[in-house]
């Protein structure tokens, strides 16, 4: 809901600039993956459902159970901490190695809540006008261009136009606000810069936005609000305070072939456990980038299109680069034998 209508516009300039055609690369981008939008209708069914999912979720185990039954198995503490979220109206705060399934929760729950995901990557020198929102300034070239072939000279009138919320680009901060409810996801938030963090706090803090040619924007009702971050750095205090914070840890090995199980019916059980083990020891090796959950399923589903039925040092070695990304640790772990990693020697 909008309140308020303070407008501070000033754009007598644009009459003297060039005023061409919108550059069309630009004009595709505005319109990404980020700017979809359901038709009102659809946005409301969908929002019915969702909060009618939510206010269902009587416990943590039934939390776990409507993930499961969407292919992601969690243990009692993630899904704790994943319906206290829910319940108390709190971003969760996901900490843990790149790979053990932060991302993929909020995706998942997303699908089991039936509530759409709007998802904002970060990234070093992401700032507000690519998170917030920003003016679609080759639209308000075009609409100055047509007042101008139909002789309009009310300049104040026109200068209140441009700022009209047709011309305004919701980005993904913004959108998780207007749509009621959804999931934000904010992926990666320890490679963005201590300045967007501090600006993500203050729109995390009442899940208002101030417009100042529109208003204020309040959402109807808070979206759920998952951060993940892989600790490349540390994330502020301030920000962690107002989140429920969880660290995600790699699973056990019968946790880690229940996921490859259920994620890929097609891998032989003996392959599963093959796999499972052979990650588990990749991850205490040493290695640069030790292997996730995502590379064990990658690892699974590649030796699983070969038509392999269980691990061995010859699948695995033309395999290796589904699970290993550094030419270094594929090196130590040929060097020291695929036997000794597959046999435990």
């Amino acid at each position: 809901m909008l309140a308020g209508t303070s407008r501070k516009v000033n754009f007598p300039y644009l009459h003297h600039m060039n005023c061409g055609e919108p550059d069309e690369a630009a004009e595709t981008q505005e319109r990404g993956p980020c700017d979809l939008r359901l038709p009102p209708s659809s946005l409301d069914a969908v929002g019915e459902t969702a909060s009618t999912t939510m206010d269902r979720v009587g416990s943590p185990a039934e939390l776990a159970g409507l993930l499961d039954r969407h292919a992601y198995l969690c243990d009692e503490g993630l899904a704790t901490a994943c319906f206290l979220a829910l319940r108390m109206g709190r971003p969760l705060f996901l900490e843990g190695e790149a790979g053990v399934g932060k991302t993929e929760l909020a995706k998942t729950l997303a699908r089991a809540l039936g509530a759409p995901l709007i998802r904002l990557q970060c990234y070093e020198g992401l700032d507000a006008s690519q998170a917030l929102y920003d003016w679609d300034f080759p639209r308000q070239l075009l609409h100055l261009r047509a007042a101008e072939a139909a002789g309009v000279h009310d300049v104040a009138r026109l200068e209140g136009e441009l700022y009209d919320r047709r011309f305004l680009l919701a980005r993904p901060l913004l959108r998780a606000l207007e749509t009621a409810p959804s999931v934000l996801l904010v992926d990666e938030l320890d490679r963005a810069d201590d300045e967007f963090e501090a600006f993500l706090l203050e729109v995390l803090s009442d899940f208002t936005i101030t417009v100042p040619e529109l208003g204020t924007i309040r959402a109807e009702r808070p979206p759920v609000v998952v951060v993940t971050s892989n600790r490349t750095r540390e994330v502020h205090d301030a920000l962690k305070r107002r989140c429920l914070y969880h660290w995600l840890e790699h699973p056990s090995f019968d946790r880690e072939v229940a996921i490859i199980r259920r994620r890929l019916p097609d891998a032989a059980e003996r392959l599963a456990g093959q796999v499972a083990r052979a990650a588990q020891r990749m991850r205490g090796a040493g290695l640069l980038k030790p292997p996730g959950v995502a590379e064990t399923l990658d690892w699974t589903e590649a030796l699983v299109a070969l038509g392999a039925r269980e691990l061995d040092p010859a699948s695995a070695a033309v395999t290796l680069g589904a699970v290993l990304k550094y030419r270094e640790d594929q090196q130590r772990v040929l060097g020291g034998g695929l036997g000794a990693l597959l046999n435990g020697g």
